[in-house]
């Protein structure tokens, strides 16, 4: 399959086949192309190592221990591949994120690896990735999929790459983000998965306030919001990040008029019925509890 790319990316990606390095797209970037969605965020992977990355653009910068570097680019006009639809790159990021091949050892707080170790193919970078979807990688060529990411997508699946305890085990923010995602693209989460989320439920302590956050409004955000809180609450994740919401479930009003529940999906096309995108507005339509305020600083 053949992909169409925005000029400044196909451009940075020359620069480093120029000279003789391999380099991908990767990720959500691939991921949405797949999907015909707008691509905010361009990530690239290659076997070239920082140092040499850093010869190849002057403006570029690098001060993290995980092979990733900054390269600033110029915003243009770029073209979405399936829909065609033009639109201008004010809301992609100004730095492209161009990370070496790498292999990951160690995660003693469940977010962040020991150790790392420089990797010598895609496929062993594409293996340390979170969910299937996002572990696609595109040459301008071919697209390199060693975990039927293609598949997934197409059945509108969110699958763990691998082992996916291991992959909680690792980072726990991938709980999160798994709900998140399928609340965004309107996915299911794989049984395995989902079952895997579930066990490494309490791991969530291990991630900060600010991150859970983040995730969170995103799923309130998102087309799904009624469906992102279930999953959450029959995840075990509900309890440990809003226990007072988790409260209201089976809680019972008399009052005429009202839903049974204290917690009811009053919104069940969000899309339709629930057009304010505000985390604060689809909270408290979804949730039935008009008059709480959400409070985005209980994370904080």
């Amino acid at each position: 399959m053949k992909l169409t790319l925005p000029d400044q990316v196909k451009k940075t990606m020359k620069t480093l086949t120029q000279k003789g390095f391999q380099a991908y797209v990767v990720g959500g970037s691939v991921r949405d192309m797949l999907l015909g969605r707008e691509t905010k965020d361009w990530d690239f992977t290659t076997n070239a190592t920082p140092e040499e990355i850093l010869s190849l653009f002057p403006d570029s910068f690098y001060d993290n221990k995980f092979g990733t570097v900054g390269v600033p680019f110029e915003k243009s006009k770029i073209k979405n591949q399936k829909s065609k639809i033009q639109f201008k790159n004010q809301n992609l990021k100004d730095i492209f994120e161009i990370t070496t091949f790498r292999s990951e050892q160690g995660y003693s707080d469940h977010r962040h690896p020991d150790k790392i170790t420089w990797g010598k193919t895609v496929e062993e970078d594409l293996s340390r990735r979170d969910f299937t979807i996002n572990a696609i990688a595109y040459d301008v060529k071919n697209l390199i999929d060693p975990f039927r990411g293609q598949e997934d997508i197409d059945n509108k699946v969110i699958k763990a790459v691998g082992d996916p305890s291991k992959r909680f085990e690792e980072d726990a923010l991938r709980i999160m983000r798994a709900v998140r995602l399928a609340t965004q693209l309107g996915f299911i989460i794989e049984p395995t998965t989902f079952a895997a989320i579930k066990e490494k439920a309490p791991q969530i302590i291990n991630v900060s306030g600010e991150r859970i956050r983040d995730e969170l409004l995103k799923i309130l955000s998102s087309p799904y919001p009624y469906e992102g809180v279930m999953m959450l609450k029959n995840a075990g994740l509900l309890t440990r990040i809003l226990p007072e919401v988790e409260k209201c479930f089976g809680v019972e009003q008399k009052s005429p008029g009202h839903s049974p529940s204290l917690f009811a999906k009053k919104c069940p096309d969000p899309g339709s019925y629930c057009p304010a995108g505000h985390p604060s507005s689809r909270y408290g339509k979804g949730s039935h509890i008009q008059k709480r305020q959400f409070r985005t600083d209980h994370f904080l």
